[in-house]
């Protein structure tokens, strides 16, 4: 491989194998691996685009995609930082047996998820677990202009050890004043205090940590329960969802007609629902964008409330029958969900719904 400044001109073409240099364990069954051109070409794509790469694993050629975590204003190498998961073939493979000096068949770069496509002076970028990674590249593309970006970023995990590229976005964000960052956690590390936020993220957060959301491109990346979860909050809070962009784990998008259709349930001021409220005996129709609250007490009823935003549980009810729309901000657990409590303060009905009030 060659060690010298390659020609400017010269930009690395798939048809090359990548020789792996680097292999940097970030956490347990995660690493960043580093690739260079042996040709010395240099690397050319958009900040937030993904690579397929052919993988020798037992029994067979397989093909993954991961998503780059370097940045382009870096071009000599290219990362791939990737989270081995259950049942996981090529990347455990990866984690096991890729080593420097080995060559691989890689294809891309490609994919539409990047800041590079939209035109916005501010950005909210929220992730989970390894849907960190083109996030971080944007965010390592906009630090390396030299100019001040404005970024809030927020990303969640299970516990602080498991937040991927902390020091490192924690030191960007040292150096320029333009990169807000947020961390996010399930449950603390043992014998490691922990004093921002926990639990799941919900609307106050969101509210908290970027308060001027509604003027900021929003890029998401995560597991899709987690993505529909920001979606379903942004959308309770106004939020305009076409400036709203998301990558799934599992069908990273080259063209638009692959992206995967978001089919969100959003209540609407035109459709009507209708509300049993069987204890009562009093049944009241309403727009799904009225909430159970708000019809009870519409109707004389009485359900103790506290807050209204589904932060103090106070308004929990049975749900015996139908289909509700709930955003709520921690008020409830999931237990009681499964068994069929909802918050009336921040729940909507969607067609008939019978509560035991």
């Amino acid at each position: 491989m060659k060690d010298f400044p390659p020609d400017a001109s010269t930009v690395w073409q798939q048809s090359e194998p990548l020789e792996c240099v680097s292999v940097i364990p970030e956490m347990p069954n995660t690493a960043t691996f580093t690739f260079r051109a042996p040709s010395g070409a240099l690397f050319d794509f958009r900040p937030g685009q993904f690579l397929t790469l052919e993988l020798p694993v037992p029994g067979g050629t397989v093909h993954r995609t991961y998503t780059i975590s370097s940045s382009p204003s870096r071009p000599r190498s290219i990362s791939i930082t990737v989270k081995a998961q259950p049942g996981s073939i090529g990347t455990r493979w990866m984690l096991d047996h890729l080593v420097p000096g080995m060559r691989l068949r890689v294809m891309g770069p490609a994919g539409l998820f990047s800041h590079t496509t939209v035109a916005a002076e501010k950005y909210l970028f929220i992730s989970a677990g390894s849907g960190i990674t083109p996030l971080m590249s944007m965010t390592t593309w906009m630090f390396d202009l030299g100019t001040e970006p404005d970024i809030v970023f927020i990303s969640c995990a299970r516990r602080p050890s498991e937040i991927i590229f902390r020091q490192r976005l924690e030191h960007m964000a040292s150096r320029v004043p333009g990169i807000d960052l947020h961390w996010v956690v399930e449950a603390p590390d043992r014998y490691a205090p922990w004093t921002g936020y926990r639990g799941q993220i919900n609307q106050l957060m969101l509210g908290l940590m970027a308060p001027d959301y509604l003027e900021r491109e929003v890029f998401c990346c995560g597991p899709d329960p987690f993505m529909q979860a920001v979606r379903e909050a942004l959308q309770g809070l106004g939020y305009d969802m076409d400036r709203y962009h998301q990558e799934n784990f599992q069908a990273p998008v080259v063209v638009p007609a692959d992206a995967p259709p978001i089919d969100d349930v959003v209540p609407h001021d035109d459709v009507r629902a209708e509300i049993t409220f069987a204890l009562s005996g009093v049944t009241a129709k309403v727009a799904e964008t009225d909430t159970i609250l708000a019809a009870a007490k519409a109707n004389g009823l009485n359900i103790p409330s506290g807050c209204t935003f589904g932060v103090c549980g106070t308004c929990k009810v049975r749900k015996t029958a139908g289909d509700v729309h709930m955003v709520h901000n921690g008020g409830i657990s999931d237990d009681d969900i499964e068994g069929g409590y909802i918050l009336a303060c921040c729940s909507n009905p969607i067609g008939a719904v019978t509560v035991e009030v």
